[in-house]
């Protein structure tokens, strides 16, 4: 029976409806007319496609994913403050800067690099829970199949692989940077600020090589830029001194000091030399330093333009680079993978409860993480293709779903 409450509600909605049809009758057809021409709006209505169920499952899923997220990120955050303690007294380590600048990123990078460890351990748990509870034998002998039964789980992937893809591609990158800089001067974790005897190709036909350079002072020694032309040396110029200019308008602005060009033409030679030169370089320090972790901190779109970049120069040291740009895209396709694998062995009721999912999850998220480690370290060293290191996992692991999911109940 309905409340007093509620019929005095409807009672003035109906009042309402009245007044507006008796002072509004003319926009009657209109509105009508409207409803026509945007009739095709209806298949955007989420309750078409995504049932009760399936929101059910969605809530539990992410719900779950969420709070096993929080809760090891909260764990290892105990266990690494506890580690750097030491080390942040002896430096003196703000504690402004320890929340905002340290863990502050700390959490959203390890959260993103560990995702598809948190999928997996979501989809046994709450699963394991569903099947124990005997939810998703009620769900088959319904007439759901166990293919329609994945398809909130899938929906719940692509919203988790779609954010961790932005996150690694647009948004962690600019903390990593933040986080390297507190380590370096808080952590004794010093980066690399000098190289000595670079060379690179700067250009089509053009090499250039300092024999030291200073990250700290942008400032290089002992420079020389050479120009060939049909494999013959057209120009050589070297400098004491060399100065990038660090508020110039656009790149690749240099200062050089003391420098002098040799024009070779055939038999004759022309020799210039001055104190100072501003000249445009196709080089920057980034191109001349490299620390460990350099290409975490770049964005996917950076990432790409170096790559290409580097490539064109002839540069050999872009294999990391490479691996990174396609590990974030392929890290992302893991959650459909391992969602998969985690769904098939948990489906079914067994006796014992969810131990034995657990302990089985933890081991092939485990087996997952060390596979990305070794195909990318073998891509480095063993100059094997960074896209295939980089997918090697995913490979593996959805050879491993599809044999799974054959031996699913249905």
């Amino acid at each position: 029976m309905k409340s007093f409450k509620t019929r005095r509600r409807h009672r003035r909605l109906l009042k309402a409806g009245r007044w507006m049809r008796r002072h509004f009758a003319w926009l009657t057809p209109w509105m009508a007319w409207l409803g026509r021409k945007l009739s095709f709006l209806r298949i955007l209505n989420p309750n078409k496609y995504i049932r009760r169920i399936d929101w059910y499952i969605i809530r539990k899923f992410i719900g779950t994913y969420i709070y096993s997220i929080a809760l090891i990120i909260a764990i290892a955050i105990v266990f690494d403050f506890n580690e750097n303690l030491s080390k942040f007294t002896e430096y003196h380590a703000p504690a402004r800067a320890i929340i905002f600048d340290y863990y502050a990123n700390f959490v959203p990078y390890y959260s993103n690099l560990f995702s598809p460890l948190f999928v997996f351990i979501a989809v046994i748990f709450f699963t394991s829970k569903l099947a124990g509870n005997s939810e998703i034998i009620a769900m088959l002998a319904s007439g759901i199949s166990f293919k329609r039964l994945m398809r909130p789980y899938m929906l719940s992937c692509v919203l988790i692989a779609s954010l961790s893809y932005y996150l690694s591609a647009s948004v962690i990158p600019h903390g990593t940077v933040i986080r390297h800089n507190f380590e370096s001067l808080y952590r004794n974790s010093r980066k690399q600020t000098a190289a000595d005897n670079v060379q690179l190709q700067v250009g089509k036909g053009v090499i250039a090589y300092i024999q030291h350079y200073d990250n700290k002072t942008k400032r290089g020694y002992g420079f020389s830029l050479d120009k060939f032309e049909n494999k013959k040396l057209v120009s050589h110029m070297t400098a004491m001194e060399i100065q990038y200019d660090t508020i110039a308008d656009s790149k690749y602005h240099w200062n050089v000091t003391g420098w002098k060009i040799r024009q070779l033409k055939g038999l004759r030679e022309h020799i210039t030399s001055g104190a100072d030169l501003d000249t445009l370089i196709q080089m920057e320090p980034t191109d001349l330093v490299y620390s460990k972790g350099q290409q975490e901190t770049f964005t996917s779109a950076e990432l790409k333009d170096y790559i290409s970049k580097q490539v064109d120069r002839g540069s050999s040291n872009v294999v990391q680079y490479q691996v990174e740009y396609h590990k974030r895209i392929a890290s992302s396709f893991a959650s459909f993978i391992l969602t998969i694998i985690g769904f098939s062995l948990s489906a079914r009721k067994r006796k014992g409860g969810m131990g034995l999912y657990l302990g089985l999850g933890l081991a092939l998220s485990s087996l997952y993480i060390l596979l990305q480690t070794v195909s990318a370290t073998f891509a480095i060293n063993a100059n094997a293709p960074p896209i295939l290191a980089a997918w090697i996992p995913n490979i593996i692991f959805a050879l491993v779903a599809y044999f799974c999911y054959r031996n699913a109940p249905n």
